[in-house]
């Protein structure tokens, strides 16, 4: 097996519910839920045995409606919420032997600053928002151990200028900056540390069409040129199309579909997953 058939992420049957669970929701049966909500206790079954992998240098896209579970998988891995059950391998730690998700929460958070980089839909959840641009770089830095001051203030410039963010305009707070160039300063942050795996939850959301080109555009040529994996989150078909090597389609907690992008946008076999598609025709 060569090194490019070795995943650089493997998820393994990950599942996360909110909500006790009960007798009559843990019956197989797929009648015991309406969708993945169980009306005898409550409990929502957010993501249900969801399994992949991301192999180097590719963009897996996850695709789905809201509610669909897609941004509940993105928390539990960036560790952002725990999951219920389930595994995660990353073969850069540990060899690739040690399950991500019953690892101790100092060893969770090195993951999270070393071997991770994560991109929120809501810029308030990634940046410190009143830290200037630069600072919100080096505290990225500093959380992995970095303690040079000229080291950082030169990856912070490097990072702000591939991201096309002003010179003069780097020492400034980004809550002074449009969505687009906030989510430019997220991205600079979540590469600063140079992850083999950046995580992309619904990036291109909210912000005008130009602005999400441009957006999608920097995300593409930075993957290239750093070889880096991404797992990326969107309910946007045209933006899986653009940036996804394969794709997975999740409805209700689960996988329904997966393939390569071309694959499952030209001939969709599950029916949500042709209705997406002709929704973009």
């Amino acid at each position: 097996m060569t090194e490019f058939e070795v995943p650089v992420l493997s998820i393994k049957n990950l599942n996360k519910q909110f909500g006790p669970g009960c007798d009559h929701c843990r019956n197989p049966e797929p009648m015991a839920l309406i969708k993945n909500y169980c009306s005898v206790c409550g409990t929502v079954y957010a993501c249900r045995d969801v399994s992949f992998d991301v192999y180097p240098g590719e963009v897996l896209g996850i695709v789905g409606e809201s509610g669909s579970g897609k941004s509940t998988l993105m928390q539990c891995l960036y560790f952002d919420q725990e999951t219920t059950s389930g595994e995660g391998y990353i073969s850069s730690y540990q060899n690739g032997l040690k399950n991500l998700f019953e690892e101790s929460s100092q060893q969770k958070r090195y993951i999270r600053n070393h071997l991770m980089g994560k991109v929120y839909q809501n810029p308030l959840l990634g940046l410190k928002i009143d830290f200037s641009s630069i600072g919100n770089i080096a505290e990225k830095l500093i959380a992995a151990g970095s303690r040079n001051v000229g080291m950082m203030e030169a990856r912070g410039s490097e990072l702000l200028s591939k991201v096309n963010i002003p010179v003069h305009r780097r020492k400034e707070a980004p809550k002074n900056f449009s969505g687009g160039m906030q989510q430019r300063v997220q991205i600079a942050k979540a590469l600063s540390n140079q992850p083999p795996i950046l995580l992309l939850d619904e990036v291109t959301t909210g912000l005008d069409l130009s602005v999400q080109a441009s957006v999608l555009d920097l995300i593409k040529s930075l993957q290239r040129e750093m070889n880096i994996s991404i797992v990326l989150v969107s309910h946007d078909l045209g933006v899986i199309r653009m940036l996804a090597d394969r794709t997975l389609v999740m409805l209700e907690g689960q996988v329904i579909e997966q393939g390569l992008t071309d694959q499952i946008l030209e001939d969709p076999q599950a029916p949500f997953t042709q209705s997406l598609v002709h929704s973009l025709l």
